[in-house]
């Protein structure tokens, strides 16, 4: 179940976190000043950020674009229809929602925003062109063909594709899919980097970034 992390909620506000309850989300809460000093146990899909009550603009300008901001967390404001005019588009939003709106669009807004921000369908899925990974069954698909993954492949390539277009460092990879109890070497990633590539690319695929003298990164389009 995704979160979604409602920032400054208030009883103004509370039709729209009934309407992403009643969606399958989970609702949380954190004020503004709080999100990156007390983060939740789990990361969130989306920032919802209620602008209704007109928060220092300031700092959601520096939550938005703070480097502690977990990667590929999702935000939408949710604004009156007289603030639309002078919402800060500039300040990191992946999208608005107008005040008050039907839950349908609630939801339609919020799917879209993961959806964009990480590439996660809303059946579990994550897509990046031909290739499709479904979370739910540990399957991955590139055209529609099977592929056979190792668990270590897969989890290598579930931790790239979720953090999409994010470079990480060998030690990173080692750390956060080997763990940090494992005494194996950076060639060990280059091996399994390699053997995956090797199974989802082709001359028309590629999804993979060698970052030269740093590490990798999953692609997203050109």
């Amino acid at each position: 179940m995704a979160t979604v992390l409602l920032i400054d909620a208030s009883e103004e506000v509370q039709p729209v976190a009934a309407a992403l309850a009643g969606g399958g989300y989970h609702v949380a809460h954190a004020a503004l000043a709080d999100v990156l000093h007390e983060p939740s146990e789990e990361t969130p899909a989306v920032l919802l950020l209620n602008l209704l009550a007109r928060p220092d603009a300031s700092a959601v300008r520096n939550l938005l674009r703070s480097p502690d901001l977990p990667h590929g967390v999702a935000s939408v404001a949710l604004v009156r229809l007289d603030d639309l005019a002078t919402l800060d588009l500039g300040a990191g939003f992946d999208d608005f929602i107008v005040h008050p709106a039907a839950a349908e669009e609630v939801l339609a807004r919020v799917r879209r925003a993961i959806r964009v921000k990480s590439g996660l369908e809303s059946d579990n899925t994550l897509r990046a062109d031909d290739l499709h990974i479904d979370l739910a069954n540990y399957k991955v698909y590139v055209a529609g063909r099977p592929v056979d993954l190792t668990y270590k492949e897969y989890e290598l390539l579930r931790f790239l594709a979720t953090n999409r277009e994010k470079v990480f460092t060998r030690e990173a990879l080692l750390n956060r899919v080997w763990g940090y109890d494992f005494y194996g070497g950076a060639r060990t990633v280059d091996v399994h980097i390699r053997r995956l590539r090797s199974k989802i690319e082709d001359r028309t695929h590629t999804f993979i970034e060698t970052v030269r003298n740093v590490g990798y990164r999953f692609r997203v389009g050109e």
